[in-house]
């Protein structure tokens, strides 16, 4: 897959597209894509993606948290597994957000060649969002692009949507998340230095920072996980929380049991998978029944894993 980032930039043959944020690159992304790539083949065209680096709402509110499934360098690195020609990444500027969905159409055709788009089943753009399918087919016969109704995908008789998603990951459930992700759910970043109380009780943990701050965090609680360390990859149980039974007050902690591994990752950078939720954050009344939990948590993640 070729990335570009210079709108100036004409592709040098036809393109059949579709264009959305693609946070999490989800199976209903993917199916859409794959309707692009079909389209694409059958036309003997380029195939591809206009997506955005930063989420529009962002542009359009400062202040919004979009909390994010994926980052713009994570959506990337997912995309290009599509199978894709080309992802154009267009920074969604002020002046984009003023167009209306004929001028936006125009902009395509004019700097990325798109011949043919394929609009998600319930996708709007345009500055004011009124316009529908029909407009949009109307505006590309006068334009010359060809525009497809995408089918929708289903899962479970549901929907599969990143706001679907991020609402399962805000509940612990990281394994339905997955099924709709078509992946595990993870999270990158190096490992910070901590409070060292692991290690103390049996359990030294590597703290995790997270790359972005946007990046959507599940819900506090206990997880089996899958820990990628330099390339290899091992299972480990991950508490998200304040750690009531330390008192550690409003520090929110993201601190991972790694099996059968003791080299020191500190400051090296490591994924996270969530494999499965175990339970929530609990208080004990003493340390020893702390460790007898999280000797039971281990035994629990082991079998998940």
């Amino acid at each position: 897959m070729q990335l570009l980032r210079n709108i100036a930039e004409v592709l040098p043959q036809p393109c059949v597209a579709t264009i959305g944020f693609f946070d999490g690159v989800h199976l209903g992304h993917r199916y859409l894509i794959e309707q692009v790539r079909e389209v694409a083949s059958a036309c003997g065209f380029a195939s591809g993606v206009v997506t955005f680096p930063v989420h529009p709402r962002k542009v359009v509110q400062p202040e919004y948290q979009p909390e994010l499934l994926t980052t713009y360098e994570e959506k990337v690195s997912l995309l290009a597994e599509t199978g894709l020609d080309y992802c154009m990444v267009l920074d969604f500027t002020p002046e984009i957000a003023i167009l209306s969905a004929r001028e936006f159409m125009l902009f395509l055709r004019n700097h990325y060649n798109i011949c043919a788009l394929v609009i998600g089943y319930d996708h709007r753009f345009g500055h004011n969002r009124s316009e529908g399918f029909d407009d949009y087919v109307r505006y590309g016969q006068e334009l010359g692009i060809e525009v497809i109704l995408a089918r929708a995908y289903i899962n479970k008789e549901t929907a599969v949507s990143s706001s679907v998603i991020r609402q399962l990951l805000l509940e612990g459930n990281v394994s339905e998340a997955a099924a709709c992700l078509g992946y595990n759910y993870f999270l990158n970043g190096p490992v910070v230095s901590g409070y060292r109380v692991g290690r103390k009780i049996g359990f030294p943990t590597a703290n995790l920072r997270v790359d972005n701050p946007d990046k959507l965090v599940p819900s506090d609680g206990v997880y089996a996980v899958r820990v990628t360390v330099a390339g290899q990859t091992y299972g480990g149980m991950l508490s998200i929380g304040y750690r009531p039974t330390m008192a550690n007050g409003t520090d929110r902690s993201i601190e991972v049991n790694i099996f059968n591994f003791h080299s020191d990752i500190y400051e090296q950078h490591i994924r996270l998978s969530f494999v499965r939720y175990l339970r929530p954050e609990l208080k004990f009344d003493s340390i020893d029944e702390l460790i007898a939990q999280l000797h039971k948590d281990a035994e629990d993640a082991s079998r998940y894993l």
